[in-house]
C-alpha cells in the first residue's frame, strides 16, 4: 500500500509500520483516512490509573475537535498485557487503535518515539514528522485550544497565559461564575477579606491517600499560623468527582474552600497547570503567584516556610546548607540495605520523593548511589552514620 502522504517527511504510512487500523469495534480502518490530519499517538494500558484517568479528558476534546471540523485523528497503541483487556479499553475510545496482535507495529513506535511511560501522546503532521512529545501535558492544559499543537500556536498561548498572570488577582482567581463568596462549611465568607493575605489554594480530592496524609500535616501547620495571627489563609479547591467526595473531603479542613464546581475547579488546575495532587499554589498579598511548590515547602521547613517568598525560602536554604555541615557524610538506614550517601542539590539531591515518609523532597538527601532510594535528612536522624569532617 502507498503511503497517504510523505512530503519532506518520512511518510505516516512508515512512521505507523502497519496496514491497517482497527475500529474500537473490530471494524479495518484504512490508513487513507487519516491522511492530510494531524495524528496524536497515543500510548496507554487500561491496567494503569492514570491512563484511565486521563482516557475521558482526551475523548472529551477528541469529541469537541471533530464538531469544529477539525483535521485531528489519535491512533491507540496498547500497552496491555493480553487481548481482552486491549479490546475492553479500546471500547471506551472512539478512535482507532494498532491492532493488538501487530506486536511489532507497537514496539516499533514505542522505540521510535522512545516512550518510557504511560500515559504518552505524541504529536506528528500528516507527513509523519515530529510536532511534540508532550501532547498529555498540553490537552490537561489548554484542551481544545492546543490544536493544531504547532510551535505557533503553544507562543500564541503561552503569550495568552503570561497576559494572564500579569493582570492576576485574587478576586479574579476566585469569582468564578460570577461568585463574590468562598465557603467557611456553613457560613459563606467575601473573597474582599481575603485581599492582602497569603493564600493558599489546596488543590485536593477524598480518594486520594497522599491528599489524606498532606492534608493532616497542613491542618496543623494552619493552625500553627492562625495562633500565630499571621495573615494566612487557604482555600480548598475540590478535585472530586462528585459533590459528596467534596463534602466529606472539606469536613476534615479546617479552612475555606470553594463551592464545588468541577468545571471550575478543572479550570484553575489548567490555569496553574496543577499536574497531581495534593497541590498548594501560593499567591501572595499583591494577588500574585508566589510559588507553585507549596506542598515541597511544607514538607521541607513546616511553617517556617510561611510566608513562601524567595527571600524566606533562601534564608532557610542557607540555614539548612549550614546544618547539613552536621550530619553524616554516610548512613546506615533501617529500611534500605546499601549505604546512603549526604548529596545536595548540586550534587543529585533533588527533587525527589523520599523513600521513608513519601513526601516530596528538595535539595540535601541521603541518597543510595546504586539504586536511586532517597531520604529527607530529617527520616534519618537516630541511624547509625559516619560524620563527615568540617
Amino acid at each position: 500500500m502507498d503511503a497517504p502522504t510523505t512530503g519532506d517527511g518520512m511518510g505516516l504510512f512508515t512512521v505507523l509500520s502497519t496496514d491497517v487500523l482497527l475500529s474500537p469495534s473490530g471494524n479495518k480502518v484504512d490508513l487513507k483516512e487519516l491522511e492530510g490530519k494531524t495524528i496524536g499517538l497515543y500510548f496507554a494500558a487500561n491496567w494503569y490509573w492514570k491512563c484511565e484517568a486521563f482516557t475521558p479528558v482526551l475523548t472529551h476534546v477528541y469529541h469537541q475537535l471533530k464538531q469544529d471540523g477539525s483535521d485531528f485523528e489519535i491512533v491507540f497503541v496498547s500497552s496491555d498485557e493480553d487481548h481482552a483487556s486491549f479490546e475492553r479499553f479500546h471500547s471506551l475510545m472512539p478512535w482507532p487503535a494498532i491492532p493488538f496482535s501487530d506486536l511489532q507495529s507497537r514496539r516499533s513506535l514505542t522505540q521510535r518515539f522512545q516512550i518510557e511511560g504511560i500515559p504518552s501522546l505524541i504529536i506528528i503532521n500528516s507527513k509523519g514528522e515530529l510536532i511534540r512529545t508532550d501532547g498529555v501535558e498540553l490537552i490537561n492544559r489548554y484542551e481544545c485550544r492546543a490544536f493544531p499543537f504547532t510551535s505557533e500556536k503553544m507562543a500564541e498561548l503561552e503569550a495568552d497565559e503570561e497576559a494572564k498572570h500579569a493582570s492576576q488577582t485574587l478576586e479574579k482567581l476566585l469569582s468564578l461564575n460570577g461568585r463574590d463568596c468562598v465557603i467557611n462549611h456553613k457560613r459563606q465568607v467575601p473573597i474582599s477579606e481575603l485581599v492582602g493575605k497569603t493564600v493558599g489554594l489546596y488543590f485536593s480530592a477524598r480518594r486520594c491517600p497522599p491528599c489524606t496524609k498532606f492534608t493532616s500535616k497542613l491542618a496543623s501547620i494552619y493552625n500553627n499560623l492562625k495562633e500565630k495571627n499571621e495573615e494566612f489563609e487557604i482555600v480548598f479547591v475540590s478535585m472530586d468527582r462528585d459533590e459528596a467526595g467534596y463534602l466529606q473531603c472539606y469536613s476534615e479542613m479546617p479552612w475555606l474552600a470553594l463551592p464545588y464546581d468541577s468545571e471550575s475547579s478543572k479550570a484553575l488546575a489548567r490555569y496553574f497547570d496543577v499536574q497531581g495532587i495534593p497541590a498548594l499554589i501560593i499567591i501572595g498579598p499583591d494577588g500574585k503567584t508566589v510559588t507553585r511548590e507549596g506542598r515541597n515547602l511544607i514538607n521541607l521547613h513546616l511553617e517556617m516556610a510561611f510566608p513562601f517568598t524567595e527571600a524566606q525560602i533562601r534564608l532557610l536554604q542557607e540555614r539548612m546548607d549550614e546544618e547539613a555541615k552536621c550530619y553524616p557524610s554516610t548512613l546506615h538506614h533501617a529500611a534500605h540495605r546499601h549505604i546512603l550517601n549526604l548529596v545536595s542539590e548540586n550534587t543529585g539531591g533533588g527533587p525527589y520523593l523520599c523513600c521513608e515518609c513519601g513526601e516530596q523532597g528538595l535539595g540535601w538527601a541521603y541518597q543510595c548511589l546504586g539504586c536511586g532510594y532517597e531520604i529527607h535528612l530529617k527520616c534519618g536522624r537516630g541511624a547509625e552514620g559516619e560524620c563527615a569532617e568540617t
